[in-house]
């Protein structure tokens, strides 16, 4: 498997889009918060909610090695915590380990990974969140919850580390808390009206990517038409093709589907045709099974 953060002779230097990209997102950002007093509430939510998820797509972008050749430059891109519960360097870890995990999709061999495992930790939290509905409302603050445990145990065996993680988040946290309450905004309201919501959008997205009983080694699903959801996400509703080459910028992603679909749809299977159709599926009834197939029974 190709290194997560390897570029290609075809990629440029900088990456125009991408950079534009934060530029929109980060610009949208100050505005919403600066002027949110003149905004009507309905607008804000979604907007805010948009901005949230839109953000945690570009902070996977810059993981991948985007919109530089420069490791520091795309972390300085990527880092600024708008959601303020998730530590950049914790995610960039985490996601680096998936794509180079040799069984995606097992517990222990994946770090984001929805399955139970033989000792059935996080069951509960498996079970609550099957069914899409369960994912989107419950979803962020058990996000938080299993990711304060996992800290909490690793704070145990690495403490440095932990706190190479979570102290330039910490500051970065900070800031954002500063600028919302001189703002007028308010980091209680921000938390409840903007991540939560934010964060249930990048859930719907990750609902359905990975199933143990698909055929290709990255077990990822694809979601065949994103619709204006597929620019929030930045086309990683191909994540057949995200996989197949996790080293190409978000706007390669459409033609490479193109190019290689019959390789591509051997190994995902049938592709989900929509988010719609995932909504009508899966909104009441479970996505899969809660324990991994190589750990039941």
């Amino acid at each position: 498997m190709r290194r997560v953060t390897e570029t290609t002779a075809t990629e440029r230097a900088v990456e125009w889009p991408t950079i534009l990209l934060a530029g929109v997102i980060y610009a949208g950002w100050a505005a919403l918060i600066g002027f949110h007093a003149a905004i009507p509430w309905p607008l804000t939510v979604a907007a805010g909610a948009w901005l949230i998820a839109w953000h945690g797509s570009l902070q996977h972008e810059t993981i991948h090695g985007h919109p530089t050749r420069s490791r520091t430059i795309n972390a300085l891109v990527g880092a600024v915590p708008l959601s303020l519960w998730l530590p950049y360097f914790i995610y960039r870890d985490s996601h680096v380990a998936h794509h180079r995990s040799p069984a995606i999709t097992d517990p222990l061999h994946d770090p984001e990974s929805r399955y139970v495992g033989g000792d059935g930790r996080g069951r509960w939290r498996a079970r609550v969140q099957a069914t899409l509905i369960g994912r989107l409302v419950f979803g962020p603050p058990l996000a938080v919850m299993a990711l304060l445990g996992e800290e909490a145990r690793r704070v145990r065996v690495a403490p440095v580390r932990v706190l190479r993680d979570w102290t330039p988040h910490l500051l970065a946290v900070a800031g954002i808390v500063a600028c919302l309450e001189a703002s007028g905004f308010g980091t209680l309201r921000y938390i409840l009206l903007i991540v939560w919501p934010g964060t249930s959008l990048t859930l719907l997205r990750s609902f359905a990517e990975h199933r143990a009983d698909i055929p290709g080694p990255a077990r990822a699903a694809t979601v065949e038409h994103g619709g204006l959801l597929g620019l929030l996400y930045l086309n990683n509703h191909l994540h057949t093709a995200h996989h197949d080459r996790p080293e190409l910028a978000w706007y390669r992603l459409p033609a490479h589907q193109r190019r290689h679909r019959n390789r591509l749809e051997a190994q995902s299977g049938r592709p989900h045709r929509s988010y719609g159709e995932i909504v009508r599926r899966f909104a009441l009834r479970p996505h899969d099974r809660l324990v991994h197939p190589g750990h039941d029974g």
